[in-house]
This record gives structure tokens, sequence and C-alpha cells, in this order.
């Protein structure tokens, strides 16, 4: 079954240009496309889209708007942001609220290709300029945090996620800290990107958190 892609962006001649580039793909197939967030909600109950292509800045509702209203209630329905901003608190708010991917609109034709692809098998699609970027501003976010003060029951141990996960999940956390996508995460110890996103997801099962966003900050606040 193909990939059915929902375009989303306020200008008629990006959304074909979107189109365009796409529509030869056999694997992909675009479901439909719209000018604004307020479409959105209906469209996808309508064309049960798999993947929206999500602009930030539109009328009406804004592409974060967007986020936080359709991620909670079509957690099936990935998003991939497609933006012309190169600023960290879009990417992060975006990735916060669940989007699974961040991409610039000046970005080539393969990797938007990659990036839908892998976003539809499950995965996160951050390219490492984005990556770096969500984890300095998160780092930020934390220095300004004051220090919880937590009274443990008796005989309680540190509940640190480092010490709630296996010494490969440590592995994997620590490459997802340092920005690592799950692609090169398999490569690195030679396992396939299905067992990356396992792990993954035992992670954050362990960690009770929503996203890898989420997850990341919790795990540079525990380290």
């Amino acid at each position: 079954m193909p990939i059915r892609i929902l375009v989303v962006d306020d200008h008629s001649v990006v959304r074909q240009g979107i189109i365009t580039l796409l529509e030869d793909e056999e694997d992909l197939l675009i479901a439909g496309e719209a000018s604004d967030g307020d479409e959105v909600w209906d469209m996808i109950e309508d064309l049960s889209p798999d993947l929206i292509l999500l602009d930030l800045t539109m009328p009406k509702m804004s592409g974060i708007e967007v986020i936080k209203q359709i991620v909670p209630a079509f957690p099936h329905v990935k998003i991939l942001v497609f933006s012309m901003h190169n600023n960290a608190e879009y990417m992060v708010s975006s990735a916060v609220h669940g989007a699974a991917g961040y991409l610039q609109k000046d970005t080539s034709r393969d990797e938007m290709l990659k990036a839908i692809r892998s976003i539809a098998k499950g995965e996160l699609y951050f390219p490492p300029y984005a990556s770096s970027l969500i984890i300095k501003n998160l780092l930020k976010q934390i220095a300004r945090i004051p220090e919880p003060k937590v009274e443990l029951e008796e005989g309680s141990n540190d509940r640190s996620i480092w010490k709630m996960i296996t010494p490969r999940e440590q592995q994997i956390l620590k490459c997802l800290t340092e920005g690592m996508s799950s692609k090169d995460i398999a490569e690195k110890f030679d396992i396939s990107s299905n067992t990356v996103a396992n792990q993954r997801a035992s992670i954050m099962k362990k960690a009770n958190v929503r996203n890898t966003a989420e997850l990341i900050s919790l795990a540079l606040r525990g380290n």
C-alpha cells in the first residue's frame, strides 16, 4: 500500500511544487491538499492520510496548533514539518508536541523522500542541524529549571532513567542525546532500524514520556 500524504501549505505554488516532486513515486500517493490548518481535521477523517506534510506559518491556525490538535486525536497520522524557518524554537515546539520530523523548504528531493519513508516506518527524522538545535535548546531550558526537591521513601532508589534501563538501552539513549538518527544508531551497533525503534519505545515506556524530545530532556537532566 502506498504512503498516503496530505500536503498542507497556504501557498498554492508550494503545494503544487511538492506534489510535482512526489507524484511519480510508486510508493507515495498524494491523498489531498489543504491551504490552512482549519481544513486538516475534516480532511484526515475524509482522506485517511498516513502522513501530513505541514507548513508552520499559515493563516487561521498555525502549524504548531495543528500539531497540538492532531497528534492526540489521530496518533496514527505522522506529521513532517516542512518549513522555511531554521529556528530552534519552532523545531523544539514541533518535536515536543509530537511532530515526527522537521525539514526546511530548501531541502533536496532525495532528503524529503528519505524523511517521508523513514517516518512512515515509525522512525523520527530530524536532520543533524535540527537535532543539534533541539538538544541545545533543551539544555538551555533545563538550566533554567530549579532542581526539584524530591523526598524518597525509606529504602527507595534513585529513579534516574539511566538506572531504569538495560546497558544496551543506555547505549541507544546516549546516541539519541547526541542527535543521532535511528539509521545512524543501527549502523553503529550493526542492528536493524526496527530493533532501534523497539529499544527506543521500551525506553520511552519505562520513562513514561510521550515522545523523543521529552525522553532526551529527561535523560540530559538525569545524566
